[in-house]
């Protein structure tokens, strides 16, 4: 159960940040607009919000999830990949140090992004992207395996994804959101394999929040496969994230 989410909305600076996307620039006032939906969406799944001040110094900053990863045990603060974010970690380690007792960190020259730490369960599939390097990585794995965790490493260099989690989700119930080609990249023995076709593909973020699966509107195949597991969903527009290479599980630091 999640109990606690941490946010930061868009800032004035929102349309000057990382993007691989040909989607045009971003409405900053729509993007206000989707991220406190995402917020009441949040509220109506039982957590406790923190909304911290915009950052218009750190343009990808409402992206918070990058900034950390989260167990029952600690907080381990990331060191992100790309130079213009590492900024963004010294705030959130505050305000985590709040909350964990035990706050560890990734040491250059390691990097990780939290966007490419999936857990499910007691396991943690842990990326290596462009954002995330194998230093970073085994960095992290090394940690997890010390409190407990399974951890195994996905190579994703290969294909066309800024993160691990563009392309993978834990639904709970032993099963996992895969996109096509996602299955050849790593162990997933022991999962129920919900694919996405290669048309929703940016379905393939979702977040699954104690009785609720946030997931992004516009995806009737992916919603329909889902709904007809059991799982209640709430949809979210998500056109002003996704021009900037954000998804849902971006947005927040949930535990």
């Amino acid at each position: 159960m999640f109990r606690n989410a941490i946010l930061r909305p868009p800032s004035s600076s929102f349309s000057q940040g990382l993007t691989t996307a040909d989607l045009g620039i971003p409405d900053l006032a729509l993007a206000v607009e989707q991220h406190r939906a995402y917020c009441k969406a949040l509220e109506q799944c039982c957590l406790t919000l923190t909304v911290l001040e915009p950052e218009p110094r750190y343009p990808d900053s409402t992206f918070i999830e990058d900034t950390a990863v989260l167990t029952s045990r600690s907080a381990i603060l990331t060191n992100p990949g790309a130079p213009s974010r590492q900024g963004e970690v010294t705030s959130v380690g505050q305000l985590l140090g709040q909350h964990f007792s035990s706050i560890k960190t990734i040491q250059p020259p390691g990097t990780l992004d939290g966007g490419d730490i999936c857990q499910a369960g007691d396991h943690f599939f842990i990326g290596i992207s462009h954002r995330t390097n194998e230093d970073g990585a085994r960095q992290l794995a090394a940690i997890l395996e010390e409190e407990g965790y399974s951890t195994n490493l996905i190579d994703i260099r290969g294909i066309d994804m800024i993160h691990l989690k563009s392309g993978i989700a834990y639904l709970g119930d032993s099963r996992l959101i895969l996109v096509a080609g996602m299955e050849k990249l790593g162990d997933f023995a022991g999962y129920e394999i919900v694919p996405v076709e290669v048309d929703e593909q940016y379905a393939a973020n979702c977040v699954r929040i104690n009785d609720y699966l946030l997931l992004a509107a516009g995806y009737p195949k992916l919603a329909a496969r889902l709904s007809a597991l059991g799982y209640k969903t709430i949809p979210l527009e998500m056109s002003e994230f996704q021009k900037m290479d954000g998804g849902l599980s971006c947005l927040s630091l949930r535990f």
